[in-house]
C-alpha cells in the first residue's frame, strides 16, 4: 500500500485528519493495544487455551491483569470464553471471528517489530 492509499484509508474514518477524544475508535485502540491486549490476542492465534496455558504464553502478566484483559477483550467481542461445567472449573479462551480479523492485521505489525526491535532498543539505550 502506498502512502496516498494509506491516507485515503484513514480519511474514511477520520475525514478531517483529527482523532477526537470521544471517538469510539479511541476506546477500541486502547483495549487492543493495552500492555497485555496484543500479547493475549496473538497468544490465542489459531488455538484455544486454558487460563494456565494462556498465562504461561504471556509471560509476566499477573492473574489480575490477565483477568481484566480477558474480560475487556471478551466484552469487545474479540475473545470467546467457554466455561465447562466440571470440577475443577475448566475454562477455555479462543478468538472470535472479529478477533481473528484483528489478529490478521496485527501480525504484520508484529513482524515489523520483530525485524526492527533490536535496532530500536539499541538506539533507545544510547540516549
Amino acid at each position: 500500500m502506498q502512502v496516498s492509499e494509506e491516507l485515503e484509508a484513514l480519511q474514511r474514518y477520520f475525514p478531517d485528519g483529527r482523532f477526537p477524544a470521544q471517538c469510539p475508535t479511541r476506546t477500541v485502540l486502547e483495549h487492543v493495544t493495552s500492555k497485555w491486549g496484543v500479547l493475549v490476542l496473538v497468544a490465542l492465534t489459531g488455538r484455544t487455551l486454558r487460563w494456565s496455558e494462556l498465562r504461561r504464553q504471556v509471560e509476566g502478566v499477573s492473574e489480575k491483569m490477565l483477568a481484566q484483559t480477558l474480560q475487556t477483550l471478551e466484552g469487545d467481542g474479540l475473545v470467546h470464553r467457554e466455561a465447562h461445567p466440571v470440577i475443577p472449573p475448566h475454562v477455555e479462551y479462543s478468538l472470535t471471528p472479529l478477533g481473528r480479523g484483528l489478529v490478521g492485521r496485527l501480525i504484520p505489525l508484529l513482524e515489523w517489530i520483530g525485524a526492527h526491535a533490536g535496532e530500536i532498543v539499541e538506539r533507545s539505550a544510547r540516549r
